[in-house]
């Protein structure tokens, strides 16, 4: 078996699913540890940051016109 080098994530159970959902398309997850918190590959966590954040940039209600 090999190491992998992995980032504790903590997060809301709702951005969780949505980490659950973007795990499908490329695999990061290493470990689904409770509702809270995850393991996930470091080498990737920048990008998996990135694509919560415009994903989660979706679905913020903005009053701009």
């Amino acid at each position: 078996m090999r190491a992998i080098k992995g980032v504790l994530l903590t997060c809301d159970p709702a951005v969780k699913q949505i980490l659950l959902l973007l795990n499908e398309k490329e695999s990061f997850i290493i470990e689904d540890l409770d509702d809270h918190h995850l393991v996930i590959k470091a080498e990737q966590e920048y990008r998996i940051r990135k694509e919560l954040e415009a994903e989660l940039e979706k679905n913020t209600y903005s009053l701009e016109s």
